[in-house]
């Protein structure tokens, strides 16, 4: 493994920060080999993506382990970013220190503009060279989630790519104004088959679905041939578009007390969770299941609102 700087800046208080990446497979500092840059996984962009840099530091620990064992298939090479933003996360901040811009939103970039966006710029040069491109972003709502796949429709996409990573879902999702200025869709169109791999939790370590969210990366590594490593297990992958699930809103605002889970079977009618009244404890309402299929998400905070998603479901069909 080599250290190798992506992005240096200057802070007013702090001095120099240096982004890095860490090569696997492109031969040590004094002789670095040529290698085809095959893969790049980059973990977290916002100062509470815990989570993210979680499953970044299993991989290090394996990819350094596979090295070593000379598993890395000659004339490969895989590039590992944990985090693009550690100094928000070192103090406890979402979004860039400065001037809180989000630097996910600020592809591709322009080596002239704001800190963000040359970062941005800088990552991109050297991500566009890369054939695969793995990303953990966070999930756009609070709560607990089934591990998957998520794929924009920007007309550069391979579903049969994403079946490899052997995860339950891979999900294909509309493009959104915003998502023109994330890193997925520009690396989809500078021509690297792209990936957006969630690991079912943010701010708060989830150590199985971090296990899952890894091994999924490993295992898509492997079928692609970039390294040698026992990748047996995994689910057959299906196909569905985001705009199927079924979305159920509160109807009140108060205590959520769940009786489900993630990832469970429910039939129409089941009793999903009671809102509670966090004043005289009564049940202001129950939540059941509109239909037969599986909760896909669920929010997890103790107090929700009215009106908000508190399940998604995936909805099953009945032949």
């Amino acid at each position: 493994m080599r250290q190798k700087t992506l992005f240096s800046y200057e802070t007013p208080f702090s001095g120099e920060h240096n982004i890095y990446g860490f090569v696997y497979g492109a031969g040590t500092y004094s002789e670095p080999e040529q290698a085809e840059p095959s893969a790049a996984i980059v973990g977290a962009m916002r100062g509470n993506e815990h989570q993210q840099l979680y499953i970044c530091s299993k991989l290090a620990s394996k990819l350094s382990e596979i090295e070593a064992h000379g598993d890395i298939v000659h004339g490969k090479s895989v590039l590992l970013v944990p985090s693009v933003n550690y100094s928000a996360m070192n103090a406890n901040h979402k979004f860039w220190l400065s001037d809180d811009s989000d630097i996910n939103r600020e592809f591709p970039g322009n080596p002239e503009g704001t800190a963000t966006s040359r970062l941005a710029a800088a990552l991109m040069d050297e991500l566009k060279q890369y054939s695969y491109g793995i990303q953990f972003p966070s999930y756009y709502m609070r709560g607990r989630f089934i591990p998957h796949v998520r794929i924009m429709k920007t007309g550069y996409e391979s579903t049969n790519l994403a079946n490899l990573f052997g995860l339950p879902f891979v999900m294909l999702a509309e493009m959104r104004a915003f998502d023109e200025g994330t890193l997925n869709y520009n690396w989809q169109k500078a021509g690297t088959e792209a990936f957006s791999l969630y690991s079912g939790g943010t701010s708060r370590i989830n150590e199985e679905y971090a296990e899952i969210a890894a091994s999924a990366v490993l295992r898509f590594l492997s079928r692609m041939g970039i390294i040698k490593y026992n990748s047996m297990g995994g689910n057959i992958s299906t196909i569905m578009d985001e705009d199927e699930m079924l979305s159920i809103k509160s109807e009140s605002a108060g205590f959520f007390k769940r009786m489900k889970n993630v990832n469970v079977e429910v039939r129409r009618g089941d009793l999903l969770a009671e809102i509670i009244d966090p004043m005289d404890g009564h049940v202001l309402s129950e939540v059941r299941s509109p239909v037969d299929g599986i909760i896909f998400y669920q929010q997890d905070a103790p107090l929700i609102y009215q009106n908000v998603v508190i399940f998604r479901i995936i909805k099953k069909i009945h032949k």
